[in-house]
């Protein structure tokens, strides 16, 4: 005779699932994302509360002009450059997002040409790669406008902040290459779902948070 519960809910084979239903791996990608969350949740608060104390420039949005050399430093953030590289990385996101489609319907054969998931995770891997291409001219240009992390408050908090998410935008360009290497060597198929989500859901993260960075550093004054 049969016991079992007649609303039991079915075992998952494989062992990966948890009592919500949820592979444990996408568990522990969202546990991640929250940690990374209250990381920049840090880091953007500080730059907030030392926001406008800093003594000497360069500053973010107004000129200054050092009393012992005369020397007259422009506003340091440069906008136009910055939306560039903003609608750079939100197009990664859209990229991403048919990556992910095009895995999850590789074996469909009325699938379309550009419905490739090499293409798709070639070009937001390339995406990323740009954006810290501009990241990299702007620190750049800041230290030869003379702010450095040592500068000011000011150049502490942004470098430190920045730096962060430029760290992270890295760690996902590298995760996409690993992807697409796999991907070139045995092709990925709908069963490897899981594997690109979890990067997908790692790379809107840190778009997510660009998103906020701009807003909060670069458009209000």
């Amino acid at each position: 005779m049969d016991t079992a519960a007649p609303n039991a809910a079915p075992a998952h084979t494989g062992g990966h699932y948890t009592t919500t239903g949820l592979d444990n791996r996408k568990i522990a990608i969202w546990a991640f994302i929250g940690s990374e969350c209250m990381l920049f949740t840090s880091l953007i608060s500080t730059y907030l509360i030392y926001k406008g104390r800093s003594l000497v420039g360069p500053f973010p949005h107004e000129q200054w002009t050092d009393p012992a050399t005369g020397k007259v430093f422009p506003a340091i953030l440069d906008i136009p450059v910055t939306s560039a590289s903003t609608f750079v990385l939100l197009m990664s996101s859209l990229a991403m997002v048919l990556a992910h489609d095009a895995v999850v319907n590789a074996d469909n054969p009325n699938r379309k040409s550009w419905q490739s998931s090499k293409l798709w995770l070639g070009m937001t891997a390339l995406l990323g790669a740009v954006f810290l291409g501009f990241q990299a001219y702007e620190f750049t240009s800041f230290v030869h406008e003379g702010l450095t992390i040592r500068t000011n408050l000011f150049g502490s908090s942004f470098f430190t902040l920045t730096g962060f998410h430029g760290a992270h935008v890295t760690a996902g360009v590298i995760w996409l290459l690993s992807l697409l290497a796999i991907d070139f060597k045995r092709g990925l198929t709908p069963r490897d779902e899981l594997a690109v989500d979890m990067a997908a859901l790692y790379w809107h993260f840190v778009d997510v948070v660009w998103i906020v960075i701009f807003t909060l550093v670069y458009l209000i004054q």
